[in-house]
């Protein structure tokens, strides 16, 4: 789930817009819990966000981490001053170091820092085990990584609709198209592994929004997973992937399972794993 706007080959297929950055930190928001449950880091720990974006995450790390020694990395430099702006208005005391640099090539020495976070962007990448592997450099002997990603796979709801499963179907064309794989929290255990982390463990972390759960329904169904497909209905229509017709009803139909009688499912993969000594 796209949270980062991380820039590269392939680039990032949802724009930066003041649109997409907002949702962004909507989804942050309504997601805290899930992804940032079970990660606090010591104060005085020296900690890499590995592709900040817009700051989204970055505020909840500093609000669950006080104290700790944050770098915050992105290679688009707007987005680092949306980061600042936004982690000075949540945390004016938090000490973040905002460093504008490619993940492939980190000006950071060897073990610099003693914990990883990366959420959300290695989806974006065209070689995320490479990058995995670079992260290995900057982490000290024993220190470790967590991160996050989705898996538009993971995604069905009621009432179904083989509209909106199709307009799904091109984000995850698109999103491949432009050198990603929305699809790749099913993998993100043996990525890791393949780069040469030891004890690796991941846990789904899943969304359910039901008539029990309306703040859910509006701010995930709605509001992050219904937004997101729809950002990209400029570029599946370009591209020839849907008629317009077809692809406003497909968001038509997400939109159905935000109502009160709808549901939503999606799961998340939250990994942890181990720089060898």
């Amino acid at each position: 789930m796209e949270t980062t706007m991380t820039d590269g080959p392939g680039g990032y297929v949802h724009g930066y817009s003041g649109r997409e950055s907002r949702r962004l930190g909507d989804q942050a928001d309504a997601l805290a819990a899930l992804v940032h449950d079970g990660t606090a880091y010591p104060a005085g720990s020296r900690v890499l966000e590995a592709g900040c974006g817009v700051g989204a995450q970055t505020v909840h790390l500093v609000a669950r981490s006080p104290g700790v020694r944050l770098t915050a990395v992105d290679l688009s430099r707007a987005s680092l001053e949306q980061a600042r702006a936004r982690v000075e208005a949540s945390s004016p005391a938090a000490r973040v170091r905002w460093r504008c640099a490619d993940l492939r090539d980190l000006p950071f020495g060897d073990a610099e820092f003693d914990h990883v976070f990366v959420c959300f962007v290695l989806e974006h990448l065209p070689d995320p085990r490479a990058v995995l592997a670079g992260l290995r450099r900057v982490l000290r002997p024993g220190g470790t990584l967590t991160a996050v990603e989705g898996d538009h796979g993971s995604a069905f709801f009621h009432p179904d609709s083989a509209h909106a499963r199709a307009a799904i179907a091109h984000q995850v064309a698109l999103q491949s198209a432009a050198g990603g794989d929305a699809l790749l929290g099913r993998r993100l255990g043996p990525l890791l592994a393949e780069a040469g982390y030891a004890r690796v463990g991941v846990v789904p972390r899943t969304v359910y929004a039901d008539r029990a759960r309306p703040d859910l329904r509006r701010a995930f169904t709605r509001d992050t997973f219904t937004a997101m497909i729809e950002s990209v209905r400029g570029e599946a229509v370009a591209a020839g992937l849907a008629a317009p017709a077809d692809f406003d009803r497909g968001v038509a139909d997400l939109h159905r399972a935000a109502d009160a009688d709808g549901t939503f499912h999606y799961t998340f993969f939250k990994a942890t794993a181990v720089n060898p000594e």
